[in-house]
């Protein structure tokens, strides 16, 4: 079996795409000539040359808007930025001219681009490259937000966000570039809007997205040392979030955690956990919890950053609780 990185996978999609279809082209600051700020698009430059692979200045609020009338005119961008934090300058024509247009134009003008790049925690860099944006895009209706773990979800969900009609924003994380797994052969295209039940368990069920589900998957191993069984569900998709697959889970395991590094209040475990009580109540027979970051900026020291970020122990400790 194929074993790729994260960003080979990620690379590997979008030369895919690019190759089948001629409308679709890759911008950002360094995507060509230094071959991207995290090396995603090795190689892309030399096969598809400038006209295709399109480096950019430094203006996130430029070549977003570039890229958004190029869609309107029948092309098919792929926005890289250097991390979402930098995205905020751009945030007028990811929400105000890319998500409103297909309602506003009363479904006749199709906006088919992604937004991409790495988004939460990465290594002590700070509060101002370190937050986690799933929350804030995933309110915003007319956008698409995917959020890939590995290698699978972050080939299979790009080649489905790049053929969609409309936008999609794409959540990577730096942490997980370098990362290995082995290709599934068999999921050639991610399907947006399903979640993927990672293990299955019956006694407690674990629900998270992005770099947290390898969190969740280390704590289903350490409780089957304790014989308890997690079922571990990756979302892979913000917005729509599956409530079936997480509310098929907790019919059988009737416990809930879900796992975030974004904050608490307004967070996708809140929306989890909403739509949990108004539609499965009667099948909980405990609380349903959230582990997520805490209400700081996050800090830029080593142990600080790790204290404010869900920890493992206090994940295991409630499970054994709760089980």
């Amino acid at each position: 079996m194929t074993k790729l990185t994260v960003r080979e996978a990620i690379r590997d999609a979008i030369a895919e795409e690019m190759r089948q279809d001629p409308n679709v082209f890759l911008l950002g600051e360094e995507v060509g000539e230094y071959q991207g700020a995290y090396k995603v698009s090795q190689g892309l430059l030399e096969e598809f040359g400038n006209k295709r692979i399109v480096d950019t200045p430094i203006t996130e609020a430029g070549f977003a808007g570039l890229a958004v009338g190029a869609s309107m005119n029948g092309l098919k961008p792929i926005v890289e930025f250097m991390t979402w934090n930098f995205a905020m300058q751009a945030v007028d024509h990811i929400i105000n001219s890319a998500a409103k247009t297909l309602y506003m134009s009363g479904g006749k003008l199709n906006i088919p681009i992604v937004f991409r790049g790495p988004n939460g925690s990465a290594a002590r860099v700070g509060a101002q490259h370190s937050q986690d944006y799933s929350a804030w895009y995933s309110h915003i209706p007319g956008l698409k937000v995917l959020a890939p773990y590995d290698s699978n979800d972050a080939k299979g969900l790009l080649k489905s966000a790049i053929r969609d009609k409309n936008p999609v924003v794409y959540l990577e994380n730096e942490l997980m570039y370098n990362e290995t797994f082995e290709m599934d052969i068999n999921e050639e295209l991610v399907k947006i809007g399903k979640a993927k039940v990672m293990e299955k368990g019956d006694d407690i069920t674990l629900v998270s997205y992005s770099r947290s589900v390898g969190t969740a998957l280390n704590v289903q191993k350490i409780l089957i040392e304790k014989k308890i069984s997690a079922e571990v569900i990756n979302l892979r998709t913000i917005r729509p979030i599956d409530s079936k697959t997480i509310i098929d889970s907790l019919k059988k395991t009737n416990k809930i955690i879900v796992i975030e590094e974004g904050w608490k209040q307004s967070g996708v475990g809140a929306e989890i956990i909403s739509f949990i009580v108004e539609n499965a109540f009667d099948f909980l027979d405990a609380e349903p919890i959230r582990f997520c970051g805490k209400s700081v900026p996050l800090p830029y020291a080593e142990n600080l950053e790790k204290l404010a970020l869900p920890d493992q122990t206090e994940i295991i400790n409630k499970c054994i609780e709760l089980c």
